[in-house]
């Protein structure tokens, strides 16, 4: 029922598209980080969740909102959206048609956070998985033990005269370390791309605690003590003087990787991902009960050749995802 072409995933009977990367007529769109929602499509189908964000980021678009769960019939073959646990809206897409049923996943996560519906694992023939983290050394631990990282290391900061910068992709990661650090501990100050998504999920509903957009009025020594979050673009940028003096954070999943935060010039480096471990993907995989698996974006050989082992129908698919959220080494933002 679904094929993977040169403009995306296609759904031959339904004639539309699951996250194209080529201009189409018709988009059903898993969550609005760009890799996955791009410009150009005539029209949109998606969370209704996921619609302020897509508007901010592509424009004035002819959009549709579903809610989870809500069945919508296009060309007779029947589509839903449930949630994926990867950030605000984010989607797995159900098609059925004449008894078939397929799952495509887009990215998820099987550990609930506060930003987001918890994932929900959905029985289906076939299931669309990503791979990003799709090797055992990734294993995440409880986010209460890392916002606990996060904080003591905020609290040093400010203990030592110090501004706490952490680098954060602008949508997902950034509302979930402002939900979930300690805003006791001192003000907390938003790069401009993280407040303008932040605005747009607050008039959403989403409850976010008080924060500070920087401006270019505020100097050097404005802040004192305050938790900076910015995407990675600001890294090494003339923007970061007005917080000297400063020390600098990650949060991704690819800290758990040794080097890493080494090679990116920071001083700290805390685990934490929008996108599920290995556990958490053969969980997710044996939840579906589905027999055909299609791995994409991410660590796709290893992960197919181990479901493979485990007794599934397992192949690799090649697509255009994976360059925005998290950023693997196998291709070059977390």
């Amino acid at each position: 029922m679904l094929k993977f072409t040169g403009n995306g995933i296609y759904c031959e009977p339904g004639d539309f598209y699951i996250d194209p990367w080529r201009p189409v007529e018709r988009a059903v769109v898993t969550h609005a980080h760009s890799d996955h929602s791009r410009w150009g499509m005539k029209h949109y189908l998606a969370h209704h969740d996921s619609l302020p964000v897509m508007r901010l980021r592509l424009g004035e678009i002819n959009a549709e909102g579903l809610h989870y769960g809500e069945v919508r019939s296009i060309n007779g073959v029947k589509v839903s959206l449930h949630p994926a646990g990867h950030i605000i809206g984010s989607s797995q897409v159900r098609i059925e048609h004449k008894g078939e049923v397929w799952v495509v996943s887009g990215d998820y996560k099987t550990t609930p956070d506060k930003t987001c519906a918890a994932f929900e694992p959905v029985k289906c023939h076939h299931f669309i998985t990503e791979s990003t983290f799709g090797l055992p050394v990734f294993f995440w631990k409880d986010e209460q033990q890392v916002f606990a990282e996060i904080n003591a290391w905020w609290q040093k900061c400010r203990d030592e005269g110090k501004n706490a910068v952490i680098y954060a992709y602008s949508l997902g990661k950034a509302q979930r370390i402002l939900a979930g650090v300690d805003a006791s501990i001192g003000p907390l100050v938003c790069h401009g791309a993280v407040e303008n998504t932040n605005d747009v999920l607050r008039e959403g509903g989403m409850e976010l605690p008080v924060t500070i957009r920087a401006e270019r009025e505020h100097t050097k020594g404005t802040f004192k003590g305050a938790l900076i979050v910015a995407p990675p673009s600001a890294d090494g940028s003339a923007w970061l003087k007005r917080f000297e003096p400063y020390e600098t954070a990650f949060a991704s999943g690819w800290m758990q990787v040794r080097g890493t935060r080494r090679r990116r010039n920071i001083d700290r480096g805390f685990v934490l991902s929008d996108h599920a471990d290995w556990p958490g993907l053969l969980s997710a995989i044996e939840a579906t009960e589905a027999e055909n698996i299609y791995v994409t974006h991410g660590y796709t050989d290893h992960f197919a050749t181990y479901l493979n082992e485990l007794g599934y129908n397992a192949c690799t698919v090649k697509t255009e995802y994976g360059t925005d959220d998290e950023e693997p080494q196998t291709t070059g933002e977390a």
